[in-house]
C-alpha cells in the first residue's frame, strides 16, 4: 500500500471514530458530552506530538474513550463491548484494536483502583482526559455533573471520603460537589504521567485551589 493510501486509511478511520463518538454522546448532559471529547482528542494530539506516541491509536482511543464509560452504560462490559464491534468492523490491525482496548479499558480515575498505563500511548490519552478534570472547565463540570446526579454544590456536614471503594467512588447518595474536588481532582496532578502534561495540570491545579478558596470564603460570607 503506498503512503497515500495509508493517510486516506488513517483519516478515514479516524472520521468514522468521531463520526460514532458525536452519535453516541453528543446529547451527554453529565459533562461527559462530545465537546469534552473534542478537547480530550485536540490535548492527546498535542501530548502524543511533544511526548512521541502513536498519533494513531492515541487520537482514535480518545475519540473512543467516553463511549465505553460505564457511567454512561448499564456496566463496564457492556460499555467495551460497544467499543469492540465498533472496532471489528472497521479496517484496524488486530493489535491495534487490542491496543486501543486496553487504553479504554484502564484510563478511567475509578477510585484510583486501575492499574498503571502499560504503552506510552495509553499514558498520553489518560493524561489528556485527567487534563479536563483540572482546571476552570473541570469546575463547570463537576458541577454539571453534580447537578445531573442531584447533589447539592455544598453541605459542611457531608465531610470529603478519605478512602472508597470504586463502587463507593460511583455512589453519589449524600455527597456534595465540593467534594468532589477534595476526592478526586486535587489528586489528579499526582497522577500525571507524561512530563508536558505534568506542566500543565500544575497551572490548572492552582487554579482549582485558587477556586476553591474563594467558594469557601464567599459560602462562610468572609467575602
Amino acid at each position: 500500500m503506498c503512503a497515500i493510501d495509508k493517510d486516506q486509511l488513517v483519516s478515514s478511520i479516524i472520521q468514522e471514530a468521531e463520526k460514532f463518538a458525536r452519535t453516541e454522546l453528543e446529547n451527554d448532559a453529565t459533562g461527559h458530552d462530545w465537546w469534552h471529547v473534542h478537547r480530550v482528542v485536540r490535548m492527546a494530539e498535542r501530548l502524543a506530538e511533544e511526548e512521541g506516541a502513536d498519533r494513531f491509536i492515541c487520537t482514535v482511543s480518545a475519540l473512543l474513550h467516553d463511549v465505553a464509560d460505564e457511567k454512561l452504560n448499564d456496566s463496564k462490559e457492556s460499555g467495551i463491548q460497544k467499543v469492540r464491534s465498533w472496532l471489528e468492523a472497521q479496517p484496524i490491525a488486530e493489535e491495534d484494536q487490542a491496543h486501543i482496548l486496553e487504553i479504554i479499558a484502564t484510563m478511567s480515575y475509578n477510585a484510583g483502583t486501575n492499574p498503571p498505563m502499560r504503552t506510552l500511548e495509553g499514558q498520553v490519552v489518560q493524561d489528556a482526559d485527567r487534563l479536563d478534570a483540572i482546571g476552570a472547565i473541570a469546575i463547570a463540570r463537576t458541577f454539571v455533573y453534580a447537578g445531573f446526579k442531584g447533589s447539592p454544590i455544598h453541605n459542611p456536614a457531608i465531610q470529603p471520603r478519605d478512602a472508597m471503594t470504586a463502587k463507593e467512588y460511583r455512589d453519589h447518595r449524600n455527597n456534595t460537589a465540593l467534594n468532589h474536588f477534595y476526592e478526586k481532582l486535587f489528586k489528579l496532578k499526582d497522577l500525571i504521567n507524561t512530563s508536558t502534561a505534568r506542566k500543565i495540570a500544575e497551572q490548572r491545579h492552582q487554579y482549582m485551589e485558587q477556586y476553591v478558596r474563594q467558594f469557601l470564603l464567599e459560602w462562610d460570607s468572609v467575602q
